[in-house]
């Protein structure tokens, strides 16, 4: 089975890693797999793994990006010629019915990682018309599109999944790496620098901890110099390191002694599954897919927009380390439970091979 992963870019979020899993499990499985895509760290990891990539421009909210994206993707289908389509959220679907349309028809397996709870209206017309199959990440997310009026295409809930990855060192010496003594505390924030993130809401959580402890900040976008400039006014200085798009994330959730997230809305974020797999326990907003993760164990839930509230359940986590070990036990068994990668990927297997054989309505 020939399957084309379509996705606006390639960096440091959770889509992007679902995709990358499913490629390099999908083998297992019989696939040969391609992926589409604005291209990233992850787009240059799987190309060089051998998996065919083609360049797509990210779909602006404007008619000549539309175009742009659809004649790039149109191209990838005559090039790869897959049997199955698999477009992450809704520009991705959008630009792949369109290019369909002179490229030949294909089944369209859509997978909807979130949106924020306004768009929800919108994305359920747009998936209406565009997607054969709609796949959800997380209950939550699949109850909210057939709320705005989701009925067609049916709906299923495949749960992200992760593999733990082996740091490629230890602690120590990823501390060394990036200049933090071993002593000191350390949170990790996994998330593009982007409004739906909220790390302003981070930034102003940090302000309020007393102590030397130090926020590693993986993740690039165009709020960054914005929140350098904000982390110099709350006067963070060596405390806050920003460090850009991030190939490593074993060797940084090694480095880490919890994680935290501060985002508005979520689908169901890989970055959590993959601290709970390193057993790094995490603090995070009350929101959608974390909420479904969390609520069993792992973390924190704090509400959104409470810079207080951050503050005090990290400094809750950070400065125990028996509370720590509980946190990390208990996401560890979460991600073990319900969140496995074999089981993700017999179920999407089954999924696109039915929307081949043309059951997919």
């Amino acid at each position: 089975m020939r399957v084309l992963q379509v996705i606006s870019e390639m960096g440091t979020g959770g889509a992007e890693a679902l995709v990358v899993e499913m490629v390099r499990r999908g083998a297992d499985f019989g696939w040969e797999s391609a992926v589409a895509s604005g291209g990233g760290h992850r787009a240059e990891q799987v190309r060089a793994a051998g998996v065919p990539t083609f360049d797509v421009p990210v779909a602006a909210r404007t008619a000549v990006g539309v175009l742009r994206a659809t004649a790039a993707t149109r191209r990838a289908l005559r090039r790869f010629e897959p049997d199955v389509v698999v477009a992450h959220n809704v520009s991705a679907t959008a630009v792949s019915r369109l290019a369909m349309a002179v490229a030949g028809r294909r089944p369209l397996v859509t997978v909807f990682h979130g949106v924020a709870e306004s768009d929800y209206p919108g994305t359920a017309r747009v998936l209406t018309h565009a997607a054969d199959r709609v796949v959800a990440v997380a209950a939550v997310t699949a109850s909210r599109l057939r709320a705005a009026g989701l009925s067609k295409p049916d709906i299923t809930v495949i749960r992200n999944g992760v593999t733990p990855a082996p740091a490629e060192s230890d602690q120590a010496s990823t501390r060394a790496a990036l200049g933090v003594a071993p002593e000191v505390p350390v949170a990790l924030c996994l998330a593009r620098l982007e409004p739906q993130k909220r790390h302003d809401v981070l930034l102003d959580a940090w302000a309020r901890l007393d102590g030397d402890a130090v926020l590693l900040v993986a993740g690039d976008g165009s709020l960054r110099e914005p929140l350098e400039q904000r982390c110099a006014v709350l006067g963070l200085g060596e405390r806050v390191r920003f460090l850009g798009d991030r190939g490593d994330v074993p060797a940084l959730l090694a480095a880490a002694d919890i994680t935290v997230l501060t985002s508005d809305w979520e689908g169901m974020p890989v970055a959590v599954l993959e601290s709970l797999a390193a057993e790094r326990p995490v603090v995070a907003t009350d929101v959608d897919g974390v909420r479904e993760v969390l609520e069993r164990g792992g973390g924190t839930l704090v509400p959104r927009r409470d810079p207080a509230a951050v503050a005090a359940a990290v400094r809750a986590l950070l400065f125990d380390a028996d509370a720590r070990r509980a946190a990390a036990a208990a996401g560890l068994a979460v991600v073990r439970a319900d969140h496995d990668p074999h089981t993700l990927m017999k179920s999407y297997d089954e999924l696109l091979r039915a929307a081949v054989a043309g059951r997919s309505r």
